[in-house]
């Protein structure tokens, strides 16, 4: 036997306002892009254990360790994944501004040159509105 889950409502707002929720659950959830900022690759240095290391110059915004970025080699995406180290100087840090210099190492790529341009981005969950 189906068990029937009966709800009684007085007023007519609190049930709109229970079956968008309950049909906002069924949606496929939305993402978006949050572009965070750009950096140009200046120098590639070798370094043993580590890999190819994108020697950059943040030029806007801010490129954090824990972004995903896009690597654009004449306009085109050549690898798009994340960011594997952060450094400045000799020190591992969480985010690089505008203005300065940094050593990049991305995720299962090394194939970075000069020239290159680090563009980086976070997802970003958007609420699914249903009647909007």
């Amino acid at each position: 036997q189906e068990k029937v889950d009966i709800r009684l409502h007085t007023i007519i707002y609190n049930l709109t306002d229970e079956i968008k929720k309950a049909m906002s659950g069924l949606l496929e959830p939305v993402f978006k892009e949050v572009y965070k900022g750009r950096a140009e690759v200046r120098d590639t240095f070798r370094i043993s254990k580590v890999g190819n290391v994108a020697g950059c110059i943040v030029q806007d915004g801010v490129l954090t360790r824990d972004s995903e970025v896009r690597l654009l080699r004449d306009n085109v995406v050549v690898y798009t994944g994340k960011v594997a180290s952060l450094r400045r100087f000799k020190d591992d840090v969480s985010e690089v501004k505008s203005g300065m210099e940094c050593g990049v190492t991305l995720q299962n790529f090394g194939d970075v040159k000069q020239g290159d341009i680090v563009e980086a981005f976070v997802t970003e969950r958007v609420a699914t509105e249903v009647f909007a």
